[in-house]
């Protein structure tokens, strides 16, 4: 006869086995169980390539992993004619999230102070880009970056009710762009006319570099380039007698100055004294005009006597005269004609 089956044993059992399944989940999962996950989702510019972003891709803040790609859709929009390209993420906000609340831009416990946080996060410059994970594979990842410098751009389009975090165009891309932008503009070039010309160019260069004209005026300037190596070894082989004359001229100009100069200097002093005696014969004679000037005046004592001495001498006249056609008049006195 069996012994009856003891239902606390069995219990305990089946507590262990559920504690183990526990346990084991918890392992398998990497703590995962506790990690608190948050879905975006991004809408990338039409210039941006999704080629190589796969689900499951990285996505990083500033180089540290805070989560990974979910999905990768293709939408097309018939409203606006545009293909839309959505890209879910899952964020871990453990690996950002401090849970002594050091940082309250990052904290949020609550769903009402989740959405204060990523506000705050926008409006510092929080955008997503893509970045390449490797050249050789060609795959991609998210990195999300603070650009407050760069304008916030949300589609503001609605997909599964997620909210939308602000992205940018990658460097790459960008170069991408500048450089077709280049390629267009050198594609409108005329560039057949341009070659065709260049080659005409070429062809006139050609003729005369090997012109008959090129070569004798070539052959002249070789010749004026030897007449003139001639004429300076003729020019330094004079140009030191030249020098030596010059020397002895200048001495010898130097000395007839020097001789001049003790020969100029009594002539000098003469011709100082006689300029002194010519300067006093002047004011002498200066006196003597002002003199004579006062003599000669109309009303000076000697105009007066000469008055009356004329007057007297036309008298003598007169009494001459008188005399001479009536000389008894001196003895009867004037009678009367």
């Amino acid at each position: 006869m069996s012994k009856p089956v003891n239902p606390t044993l069995i219990g305990s059992f089946f507590l262990a086995a559920i504690g183990l399944v526990i346990v084991s989940i918890l392992m398998f999962s990497r703590g995962n169980f506790f990690e608190k996950h948050h879905q975006f989702v991004l809408f990338f510019h039409a210039e941006n390539n999704l080629n190589g972003l796969n689900v499951g891709a990285p996505v990083k803040l500033e180089g540290v992993k805070i989560g990974e790609v979910k999905e990768v859709a293709l939408l097309f929009d018939e409203k606006t004619r545009e293909v839309v390209k959505p890209v879910v993420i899952e964020l871990d906000y453990s690996n950002v999230i401090s849970d002594d609340d050091l940082d309250d831009d990052f904290v949020a416990k609550e769903e009402g102070e989740q959405n204060e946080s990523i506000k705050s996060l926008i409006k510092k410059g929080l955008k997503a880009q893509l970045k390449t994970q490797s050249l050789l594979t060609g795959l991609l990842y998210i990195e999300f970056q603070f650009t407050p410098q760069d304008e916030i751009v949300l589609s503001g389009r609605n997909f599964r009710d997620l909210r939308e975090l602000p992205t940018t165009t990658n460097a790459t891309e960008d170069l991408k762009r500048q450089a077709q932008e280049v390629v267009d503009k050198i594609g409108k070039l005329p560039l057949e006319q341009i070659v065709e010309d260049l080659a005409v160019n070429m062809q006139e260069i050609k003729e005369i570099l090997t012109s008959q004209s090129l070569k004798e005026n070539r052959q002249g300037v070789n010749q004026s380039i030897k007449e003139m190596e001639k004429l300076l070894i003729n020019l330094n082989k004079n140009f030191t007698p030249l020098m030596f004359n010059l020397n002895g001229t200048v001495k010898d100009t130097r000395v007839v100055v020097q001789e001049f100069s003790r020969d100029i200097k009594p002539v000098l002093s003469s011709l100082e004294k006689t300029l002194n005696k010519a300067t006093e014969i002047l004011s002498e004679s200066q006196y003597a005009v002002r003199s004579f000037e006062e003599l000669s005046s109309p009303e000076a004592p000697l105009w007066q006597a000469l008055e009356a001495l004329k007057d007297a001498a036309e008298s003598t006249k007169n009494l001459t005269d008188t005399l001479e056609r009536h000389p008894e008049s001196i003895i009867y006195g004037k009678g009367e004609e």
